[in-house]
Formats: structure tokens, sequence, C-alpha cells
């Protein structure tokens, strides 16, 4: 998020404010996301199979509505860019995929 932030801060310095703006509403839609996977996991952990199975789907079926949403206003307002958006959307997943790959690294593992 911090990243994000600061990517917002220097765009929107540079007169670019809808990629700015679009970066961090990506983002923190993003965020959200991840923390409802968290939330959600142990609930599915104590239920039935049939149970979990519904919680699941219902579960993803709610995120990506909810990633729906910074796309569509990424889509219907011009104070948004959309692939600043849907680079905001999986600007977290990047970011845990480069923490684990420079940890790997330093560590000196093999993949």
């Amino acid at each position: 998020m911090i990243i994000a932030i600061i990517a917002a801060f220097i765009f929107i310095l540079a007169g670019l404010k809808p990629i700015g703006k679009g970066l961090v509403l990506g983002t923190i839609f993003s965020v959200i996301n991840f923390v409802l996977i968290g939330q959600t996991l142990p609930l599915r952990l104590s239920q039935t199979k049939r149970k979990t199975f519904f919680l699941s789907l219902g579960s993803i079926f709610f995120r990506y509505a909810l990633l729906a949403v910074p796309l569509v206003l990424a889509i219907k307002f011009d104070q948004l860019d959309l692939p600043a958006v849907i680079f905001g959307i999986f600007m977290i997943q990047l970011v845990i995929l480069a923490d684990y790959l420079l940890n790997l690294i330093n560590s000196g593992e093999q993949l």
C-alpha cells in the first residue's frame, strides 16, 4: 500500500492525476480483497464439506464483485485510468511475489 501511495503521489505531482487515483483505488480494493480472504478462511475450516463449498463459492463471487467495482468506476469516469486501476488491483500480488523472490535470493536457496 505504501508503494502505491508513493507512486500515486509521484504521478499526481507529474500532472497525471487519473493514473495516481486509479493506482490507489485498485490497490485499496485489492487490500480489502486480501483482508476478506483472511477473514473467511477460518470460517471454511470448521464447516462440513457442503457448507465449505458454498461458503467458498459465495466468497469468490463476492470478492470478484468487489474487485469489479474499481474497474466499473474507471470505465465510467475519466478521473480514473483503467490500466492504472488494473495494475493497482494486481499490485499486492506482485509485491508479495517480489518479497518472496528477494527473500529466496538473499537466503541462497534454489527454486
